[in-house]
C-alpha cells in the first residue's frame, strides 16, 4: 500500500511539475511572423512598434478613418497573430472609430518574455500612447476572449470612454479551474487574471457581449462579472458561441448602438 502511495504521489508531482512548465504552451497558441512580414488590409493603417525597457517589443496596427469618434483599443483573444486579427478592424472603422490593436509578446512580430504582468504593462504602454493621440474620453477598450481580463485591468487604471468585454472568463484562475481543479492552481498557476478584482474599480460604462451557446467560456461567467458592477449592461447573443460573434447581424447592432451612445448602462446600484 506504502508503495502504491508513494507510486501516485510521484506521478501527481510530475503533473504539477508538467503543469507549471509547459502551462504557456496549453494557454497561447502564436503565430509567429518574421520581421520583413508585410500586413495587407483593404483600409489604411500604420505599423507601430513599441521597445519595451525590458528589451521586449510590441508590435501594432493603427487603423484610421476621417473624422473618426475615438479609437478602439481592441486587445484580442490567445491565439495567431494581427495577421488575421486585423481583420476585425472592419467591424469599428466601419462605424466610424478609428482602431489599434497589438500582438502579444511572443506572437506575430512582438518579442520578449511573456508574464502576466508584462501583459498589463505592455498594454497600459499602448494605452499612455493613445493618449498623447486621442482625448481619454475618446478611448474605447475592448477585450476579446484572454485580451477580456487585460482590458479589464487597463480600465481599471485609466479613465476611457468604455469598456467593452467580449466572451469575458469570471478570472483565469476560475476558468482554468474548471479544467484543472485537481490540480493546486493557487501555487501553480502563473497567469491568474483576475477580472472579477479589476472589474470593480472600473469607473467608466461597461457592456458585457457574451454568446449564450459559448461552450469555451461560458455564458454564466459573463453573467457573474455583469452581477459584481452596478454600472454594466449584459447583452446575450442568442445561441452565439465562442468564436462566431461577429456572424451574428445582433452584434454588430448591438456594436453600432454601444459606440454611437444609444444603449446605456444600468442607473448605478441597479443592475440591468
Amino acid at each position: 500500500m506504502l508503495t502504491y502511495t508513494l507510486f501516485a504521489a510521484a506521478i501527481y508531482l510530475a503533473l504539477c511539475i508538467i503543469f507549471y512548465t509547459l502551462q504557456d504552451f496549453f494557454f497561447f497558441r502564436p503565430e509567429i511572423l518574421p520581421r520583413h512580414f508585410e500586413y495587407r488590409y483593404p483600409f489604411p493603417f500604420d505599423e507601430i512598434d513599441f521597445e519595451m525597457e525590458d528589451g521586449g517589443r510590441i508590435n501594432g496596427l493603427h487603423f484610421r478613418v476621417p473624422n473618426a469618434k475615438g479609437v478602439v483599443f481592441y486587445l484580442k483573444g490567445n491565439s495567431r497573430s494581427l495577421k488575421g486579427w486585423g481583420k476585425f478592424a472592419k467591424d469599428f472603422v466601419s462605424k466610424g472609430y478609428d482602431f489599434f490593436m497589438i500582438d502579444y509578446r511572443g506572437f506575430g512580430k512582438s518579442s520578449g518574455r511573456r508574464t502576466e504582468v508584462t501583459l498589463y504593462n505592455d498594454a497600459q504602454t499602448v494605452y499612455k500612447w493613445l493618449t498623447d493621440h486621442y482625448a481619454e474620453d475618446q478611448i474605447v477598450l475592448y477585450g476579446r476572449s484572454l485580451g477580456s481580463g487585460i482590458a479589464a485591468r487597463i480600465a481599471s487604471w485609466n479613465k476611457p470612454q468604455l469598456l467593452i468585454l467580449d466572451s469575458p472568463y469570471y478570472s483565469f484562475l476560475y476558468q482554468v479551474r474548471q479544467y484543472g481543479f485537481w490540480l493546486p492552481l493557487r501555487w501553480l498557476l502563473r497567469y491568474k487574471i483576475r477580472t472579477d478584482f479589476f472589474i470593480k474599480k472600473v469607473d467608466c460604462p461597461i457592456f458585457i457581449i457574451h454568446g449564450t451557446k459559448d461552450r469555451l467560456i461560458a455564458f454564466r461567467q459573463g453573467k457573474m462579472l455583469h452581477e459584481l458592477v452596478p454600472n454594466s449592461r449584459l447583452l446575450p447573443i442568442e445561441d452565439g458561441g465562442h468564436n462566431n460573434l461577429p456572424s451574428f447581424p445582433q452584434y454588430h447592432e448591438l456594436l453600432y448602438d454601444i459606440l454611437h451612445g444609444e444603449l446605456a448602462v444600468a442607473e448605478s446600484g441597479k443592475p440591468g
